[in-house]
């Protein structure tokens, strides 16, 4: 049998001489490389096919708009959209997750866990067409006339209410729905980690369950919690179809969620326009591409940090 040997003055782990070992290091290390790679690769074609854009003259385009008038509608309306879907999704997913780790009957928890991650495998075009055709015309018959009459003093329901359900709040009810498995699942197991000493402790004071849960598990799983939002924001920035079907675009900065007059997403923007594009109008849609791509990465990467330092202070 071989054993890592382990040097006593600094306590680093020598390399293991098994051929086996050596192997399968190897592979590991360039599965690792081949991932950066990959990265760097995207990000240099997105960089590269975007210059003409980043450095011609981009007015004498559609609209005659500069490439930061063109983008900048398409920013705004992509994080209101996953602002929004992120907003209504966090506390159903905690709730969820609460419920299925420390109320449900193990039974149903089992069960409630299987269905909630194979929405997670649901197509997103899958969604989109449930969306407008479903939810869509049930929000535009039943919800958006009654909030444009009770509240239309927010900006958020100033109206006119659609009357065909195309409008970013049904798109945010959506991408709502899509990206709840992700931060329900990383809540879960979360909460599952919860020491169970810190759990009966508080029940041993006297506590009620949810007296417990507020005092042990939500301060533990907090930063779980707010990594798995922030993957599922990242899930939506970039979500495509289901956005292309059910929003009625305008390139306009606006936060009225429930008029036909919507600003578009980056992702569902280069869906549409792609295919009927040539020259310029191609470099002008990839360096949206590329906007994208480091918006969604830096939220990625925020979202790890969190839960790299989260995991290292509950451990600590």
């Amino acid at each position: 049998m071989t054993i890592l040997d382990q040097s006593p003055q600094t306590g680093e782990i020598a390399p293991v001489g098994k051929l086996g070992d050596r192997i399968f290091g190897g592979l590991a290390r360039g599965a690792g490389i081949l991932i950066l790679v990959t990265l760097a690769a995207v990000a240099l074609f997105l960089l590269s096919e975007a210059w003409p854009a980043l450095t011609g003259d981009v007015t004498v385009l559609d609209g005659g708009d500069t490439l930061v008038e063109y983008i900048g509608p398409l920013v705004f309306g992509t994080f209101l959209a996953a602002t929004l879907a992120l907003v209504l999704a966090t506390p159903l997913a905690v709730a969820v997750a609460l419920y299925i780790t420390h109320y449900a009957p193990k039974r149903l928890a089992l069960t409630m866990g299987y269905f909630i991650d194979l929405l997670a495998a649901i197509p997103s075009v899958v969604f989109g067409l449930w969306g407008i055709t479903v939810f869509a015309p049930l929000l535009a018959a039943h919800v958006y006339p009654w909030l444009e009459a009770n509240l239309s003093f927010i900006p958020l329901f100033a109206g006119p209410a659609s009357t065909s359900g195309r409008t970013m709040m049904t798109a945010g009810m959506v991408l709502a729905v899509m990206i709840l498995p992700i931060i329900t699942a990383i809540s879960r197991e979360v909460f599952l980690q919860t020491p169970r000493l810190h759990e009966e402790a508080s029940l041993a004071l006297g506590a009620t369950r949810w007296e417990m849960i507020r005092q042990a598990v939500l301060p533990y799983g907090r930063s779980g919690v707010i990594s798995g939002a922030m993957l599922g924001l990242g899930r939506a920035l970039g979500e495509t179809m289901a956005v292309a079907i059910i929003l009625s675009p305008a390139d306009l900065y606006t936060l009225n969620l429930i008029s036909n007059q919507n600003s578009n997403t980056i992702a569902a923007n280069i869906a549409l326009k792609f295919p009927e594009s040539s020259g310029l109008e191609v470099n002008r849609l990839i360096a949206s591409g590329l906007v994208l791509f480091a918006i969604t990465f830096a939220v990625n990467a925020g979202a790890r940090r969190i839960a790299r330092a989260g995991f290292s202070g509950a451990a600590g």
